[in-house]
């Protein structure tokens, strides 16, 4: 079938099974081809076509509302909803989104990119709905993984309190990113292997209606029967306790079973759970052999061999460099332990699982969780890391006031994903974790210029007594510099001075270091002197550096790849206010009031106007006065 002919999912009602089974498998080849050139999460998506297509034939969309928890798996969907033609730019600046964007069409009616969240929306949605009283279908699609998430049991505790009308798809891969974790999982392992039991209950019911009332006792001695029954073919029959219609499992890559349950559910009162069972990477062998979590989602590929394409000779990954730092430390103290909510794979975590199986702790998708047990482990003198993407710190916000700074416990953060990543977009840049953590008493925030100095900040950050310290570092490799052997610690709150000047300074750090310094550069030659410091600690400041800039009268131009609204910038105006220096002449460049789509980091940074030129306009405009040499 012509995919780029697909202008809605309309045309599925009309198809047979033959019909449906030949356009899942037209679906694969395209999605295994396409995603070859561009990267993206192939593994999720080859896993729900059959799902994908079943729930477009069986509901009307978007009248009726189909929600993708997380969303790295809604490329069937945008495919069946007119957008083949769009994916040469899967991921790219100013092209189609890796995740459900509500611009983008009518019928992606939830936008997502971190997991847990679609329960508690379609429940808004369910509660709407009846009080506009409406007839439609709400339909979340939740994988296992993220069903861990503590948000998630919140919402299912209240839809099952409720009562109200609503399709649940547990999307049952047994992984998330890696393999899944956890007692939920088991509980799903034993519903796996179980067989389906609605149907033998409802035939079961269907008999006791016809037994004639024979006294109370065997009225009472029937209905214990019937409850017991879940118990007999299902052992924890988890959801029906909820409140919930229990179907499953199902397989999720055979249409007659998807329709036949969709229609049951469609028909029954009250929030049901379709538990269906689907294959990640299906379709494409090495996405299916995968057990690591490497296919979820990847960059470029060979169709052939499924080799990845990435250059030859690369500096290491920072993930790699810090939990590698970690690890070696940990050789020698019997007291760090590794704490990951989901990413073992992303944080380079592995090799540490290896080595220290006893001391590293994959939770599951629980961010919250995995933030206070960091903070517990605290409480009797272990030192933990938390390995955290910026974008899922967000998540554990009150976790980090409230339980560990509150009461000043020593947990290492390593926020993993600082700054613009790039192709997964506004869900996944890392750009607020300095503003909701600079102002939180007891922090220590840092962020170093290369892989060198970031090993020695993680062994300042191991070796740190007095209280939280989070070290931020980016995605992707390092520059390549030479490492030294001996770790040693950074006195807390110290800058560094790169380059001197005397006309005017430059205060940045980490990834923004070679645009200041190419800006410096750039500005000598147009006779200016540019000091440039790297301000390696956001919190503290280094207060007598900053001193000595202010009382040289020198212009200030902060540059940081993160929000400027309560920023590093922010923190030396606030600085410069404290201490009385009113009038003097501060910019800052950094990331606007705005969320930033996806794209390459070069094009992002390039659209916000974070370059090397703006920084040397502002310099020229901050020191008009200043006699230019040649």
């Amino acid at each position: 079938m012509d995919l780029l002919s697909i202008e809605n999912p309309a045309f599925l009602k009309n198809m047979t099974i033959d019909e449906l089974n030949e356009l899942s498998m037209d679906i694969r080849q395209f999605l295994i081809e396409n995603l070859s050139k561009t990267g993206g999460h192939i593994g999720p998506n080859l896993g729900v076509v059959e799902l994908t297509i079943a729930l477009h034939r069986c509901f009307n969309s978007p009248q009726d509302k189909i929600l993708w928890d997380v969303g790295h798996q809604s490329y069937v969907h945008k495919i069946l909803t007119g957008r083949a033609g769009q994916f040469g730019t899967l991921r790219q600046y100013k092209g189609l989104c890796g995740f459900p964007k509500t611009a983008e069409s009518e019928h992606d009616v939830w936008e997502t990119g971190h997991s847990s969240t679609s329960l508690s929306a379609a429940m808004g949605m369910a509660i709407a709905r009846d009080l506009k009283r409406e007839k439609t279908h709400i339909i979340p699609v939740i994988g296992d993984g993220a069903l861990t998430g503590g948000m998630a049991l919140e919402a299912l505790n209240h839809i099952g309190h409720e009562q109200k009308n609503m399709i649940v798809i547990l999307n049952d891969n047994e992984m998330s990113i890696a393999p899944n974790v956890g007692a939920l999982h088991s509980v799903l392992g034993r519903l796996r292997t179980a067989g389906k039991y609605n149907w033998v209950k409802d035939e079961l019911e269907g008999f006791l209606k016809k037994i004639p009332a024979v006294g109370g006792k065997m009225a009472q001695t029937a209905e214990r029967l019937k409850d017991s029954l879940k118990y007999l073919f299902v052992s924890g029959m988890f959801f029906e306790d909820l409140g919930f219609t229990y179907l499953g499992p199902i397989d999720g890559h055979d249409y007659e079973d998807l329709f036949e349950n969709l229609q049951y559910a469609k028909k029954t009162e009250g929030p049901v759970l379709l538990h269906v069972l689907t294959k990640k990477g299906k379709g494409y062998g090495p996405a299916e052999l995968d057990t690591k979590g490497t296919w979820h989602g990847t960059g470029p590929y060979k169709i052939e061999t499924g080799d990845l394409i990435k250059p030859v000779g690369q500096p290491p990954a920072w993930s790699a460099l810090v939990s590698e730092t970690v690890r070696k430390l940990a050789r020698t103290d019997d007291r760090i332990v590794a704490i990951t909510p989901a990413m073992p794979v992303g944080s380079k975590l592995l090799g540490f699982a290896e080595e220290f199986p006893d001391r590293m702790f994959d939770v599951g998708i629980a961010e919250q969780h995995a933030t206070t047990v960091a903070a517990g482990l605290a409480t009797q003198g272990m030192k933990p890391f938390l390995a955290i993407y910026s974008t899922f710190l967000q998540r554990a916000y009150d976790q980090v006031v409230h339980d560990i700074c509150r009461p000043n416990l020593n947990v290492f953060i390593g926020i993993d994903r600082a700054g613009l990543v790039g192709a997964d977009g506004e869900t996944h840049q890392g750009v607020f974790d300095i503003a909701f953590l600079r102002h939180v008493p007891n922090m220590v925030l840092m962020m170093p210029k290369d892989e060198n100095e970031g090993q020695h900040m993680v062994h300042t950050a191991v070796h740190y007594d007095d209280g939280p310290i989070a070290m931020r570092f980016p995605r992707g490799n390092g520059l390549g510099v030479a490492m030294d052997e001996e770790l040693k610690p950074i006195p807390i709150g110290t800058w560094e001075v790169l380059r001197e000047g005397t006309d005017a300074a430059i205060l940045t750090f980490g990834t923004t270091i070679p645009l200041a310094m190419k800006a410096a550069e750039t500005a000598e030659k147009q006779g200016l002197s540019v000091k440039v410091v790297n301000a390696r600690f956001i919190k503290p400041l280094d207060e007598t550096m900053l001193m000595h800039i202010f009382k040289a009268d020198m212009p200030i131009l902060t540059i940081e790849e993160a929000i400027l609204e309560g920023g590093f910038g922010s923190a030396v105006l606030e600085f410069a206010n404290n201490r009385g220096f009113f009038g003097h002449v501060i910019d800052r460049m950094g990331i606007p009031d705005c969320f930033i789509e996806h794209g390459s980091v070069g094009s992002l940074l390039e659209e916000i106007d974070l370059t090397e030129a703006a920084a040397v306009r502002k310099l020229s405009a901050m020191t008009p006065k200043k006699q230019k040499r040649a």
